[in-house]
């Protein structure tokens, strides 16, 4: 069976407000520079899935119950209005501030222990859930984000009416987002809003299992002290000196009742796939024995040698011989997150969807 063959019928939930979120460029280093994440992505993935078969299915707008399960209310409404606050103050018009972009942050050194305010300028209000500088807002980001949210949630959808594996093909990414902040290029966070509603509609045990290249730090986040979902990432060692630096090590295991219900497998740069798979194998074992009513897949392909942003060399076969791994444990949502080498994404996800088809179907 080739790989076209496999994912044939297989569900791709998009939504084309998806591309509508442009962020310009980013800010690294103090510099105005290209980005990485461009629309072009999800017109890639779009086109490699749909030329092997694979059946698109819209996402259809939902509720906001299991978003504001997993984020507060404060930072949805700062995403959802924080760029018409922006344009009617007249930042991009009269003072050439075409994005939102984040340039002071409320951290603990600041405020010495005082609770954090909404601050009057809302240039200084842009960082108040924002981490980094990277993470810009223009005029579409909101829908996209909302967009992708939806996507992650009708995938839930199929996979709770019986459909083994469904793919929500999620632009921009998400699981850099926690409960009240957001970065690494991420909004929402759709794979634990996926894990959310798939508990909302009765599953009792859900694994999020993320396979970026990057710690899934929000997702983390969001779990840390919950039973009911179990998160295993793994990823480059931030510790080697990669994003998100502070987080994504080994000793982070949950607390309170979620103890147990985390694990982080950081690798070294230049792990390939026979290493990359032992920690994949890793995670699919605890899922094993915690047991697992559902999956949710963060699926970032920038894991792939021929990706820039992360030094780790997993192939497409070992893309597939994953895709092979996971889809054997449960029901499976597959988010999309990461992945920028346009050149080898289609070959990368078509690969990854293929294996997790071939033994959802056994």
């Amino acid at each position: 069976m080739t790989a076209g063959d496999a994912i044939v019928g297989l569900p791709v939930i998009w939504h084309p407000d998806c591309l509508l979120h442009e962020p310009d460029g980013e800010v690294w280093l103090g510099v105005w520079e290209p980005g990485s994440e461009v629309p072009e992505r999800a017109a890639v993935l779009l086109e490699a899935l749909t030329s092997a078969g694979a059946a698109v299915t819209p996402a259809t707008a939902h509720d906001d119950a299991a978003i504001l399960a997993v984020h507060d209310a404060a930072l949805v409404e700062h995403l959802s209005t924080v760029w018409a606050d922006w344009e009617a103050a007249g930042y991009p018009s009269a003072h050439g501030r075409r994005r939102v972009v984040p340039y002071i942050f409320p951290t603990e050194g600041l405020l010495s222990g005082l609770p954090p305010r909404s601050p009057a300028a809302l240039h200084g209000r842009a960082g108040l859930f924002c981490y980094d500088t990277m993470t810009l807002i223009g005029p579409g980001t909101w829908r996209a984000a909302r967009a992708a949210a939806d996507a992650a949630m009708t995938a839930a959808d199929l996979v709770s009416a019986g459909a083994p594996a469904a793919y929500a093909l999620c632009r921009p990414p998400g699981h850099h987002v926690g409960t009240a902040a957001y970065g690494g290029s991420c909004y929402l966070n759709n794979a634990a809003i996926a894990a959310q509603a798939l508990l909302r509609v009765g599953a009792e045990r859900v694994a999020v299992l993320d396979v970026d290249a990057h710690h899934g730090n929000g997702t983390q986040a969001i779990f840390y002290g919950r039973s009911d979902v179990y998160v295993g990432s793994v990823h480059v060692d931030p510790g080697a000196g990669w994003f998100p630096h502070y987080v994504g090590f080994a000793e982070e295991r949950g607390t309170g009742e979620g103890l147990g219900a985390n694990r982080n497998v950081p690798l070294a740069p230049g792990t390939g796939d026979a290493d990359w798979l032992a920690a994949v194998d890793l995670l699919c074992e605890d899922v094993r024995e915690r047991g697992a009513d559902a999956l949710v897949v963060s699926l970032g392909l920038d894991a792939a040698a021929s990706d820039p942003e992360s030094p780790l060399q997993v192939t497409a076969n070992g893309y597939r011989q994953a895709g092979e791994r996971v889809g054997a444990l449960a029901p499976t949502v597959v988010v999309q997150e990461g992945g920028y080498d346009l050149a080898s994404l289609g070959e990368l996800v078509v690969a990854a969807l293929a294996g997790l088809c071939t033994a959802a179907s056994q």
